[in-house]
């Protein structure tokens, strides 16, 4: 009999990725609040069993974590959008905290002992330098103080009632099907309609002179999967390349990999307040401890980020004509 794994956030850009790398191992099943597969995931249908569910609502909670019966949760949904949680707190605060508690209260209730990943986040540092585990959490904003907050409450659980939980504090992951909110994946957008000819040769950015330490999905998901394999209660890991390139450098790369001619112009209001000019991951510990270590270059990552976004301009405009 397979074992059975629950993926909080199984629609979104991590969970999708994730539900892709253990389908074959594991009989996997995964929560959203609609309970449907968005377009772009539509072949996973076959692969996971959705269970519809607010994890800020512990009774419903509940009630998945008893028909499921994981032997393994991956804890992934919650609020990701950094910016706008200056201007809607309340909602950060609840979709990381509130949404955490409600998980582990289900489970200490349902009575089972499953392993529990909690996917933190690097930006509860909030400093400068490569980052270990044990390098002083200093969040910049409710995004970041959320994911503190519930990254310390997956320590304390640990030891009251005694959950089965390791966390781990990614940086930046970028890939394919990420949504475009986020800034590698809105340039490649944005780039891909210029190749296109839908736009003048004009992509508007905000500061692009900070350094962040990019990660593919597909490296991360799988640091998830070996963390979960070989770490221990209560440990904490950082996962990322160890290298941080500036915003600019992926810019220009992008640039080079349409072929175009491409005037930047910057937006002040595009610019993302309290981030630290360098942000990166020590990663020698989690490559000791687990092997893992990143395949995709950056190079790679960015060229399969551009052809997905290329390939679903196609689909738009072959959608749009049969209309």
């Amino acid at each position: 009999m397979q074992s059975r794994v629950l993926i909080t956030g199984v629609t979104g850009f991590a969970g999708g990725h994730l539900a892709e790398l253990l389908a074959d191992s594991f009989e996997v099943h995964g929560t959203s609040r609609t309970g449907l597969f968005p377009e772009g995931l539509g072949h996973l249908a076959s692969a996971v069993r959705l269970h519809s569910c607010h994890l800020t609502q512990p009774h419903a909670v509940e009630a998945v974590v008893r028909r499921v019966r994981p032997d393994v949760v991956y804890h992934l949904a919650g609020y990701a959008r950094v910016a706008e949680s200056f201007r809607e707190p309340d909602r950060a605060w609840a979709d990381n905290l509130t949404t955490t508690r409600s998980l582990y209260h289900a489970i200490d209730r349902w009575g089972g002992n499953p392993r529990v990943l909690f996917v933190s986040s690097g930006l509860v540092y909030g400093n400068d330098g490569a980052c270990r585990a044990d390098t002083p959490l200093l969040p910049a904003s409710p995004y970041a103080a959320s994911k503190a907050a519930a990254d310390l409450l997956s320590y304390q659980v640990t030891r009251h009632p005694g959950l089965n939980v390791v966390r781990v504090r990614p940086f930046n992951q970028i890939g394919p099907r990420q949504c475009p909110d986020f800034a590698v994946a809105r340039f490649a957008r944005e780039l891909a309609r210029i190749e296109a000819g839908m736009c003048p040769p004009v992509l508007e950015t905000g500061d692009l002179s900070s350094a962040r330490d990019m990660t593919d999905i597909r490296d991360m998901v799988a640091a998830y999967r070996l963390i979960v394999e070989q770490g221990m209660p209560g440990e904490v890991f950082v996962a990322g390349t160890g290298t941080a390139t500036t915003m600019k450098a992926i810019v220009d790369q992008l640039c080079r990999m349409i072929g175009c001619s491409v005037e930047l112009r910057r937006r002040p209001d595009l610019h993302r307040p309290a981030d630290p000019p360098i942000s990166l991951a020590d990663r020698s510990e989690i490559q000791m401890r687990t092997g893992w270590r990143p395949e995709y270059s950056l190079t790679r990552t960015l060229s399969d980020i551009l052809d997905y976004w290329r390939k679903e301009i196609r689909r738009e405009t072959s959608k749009s004509r049969a209309a």
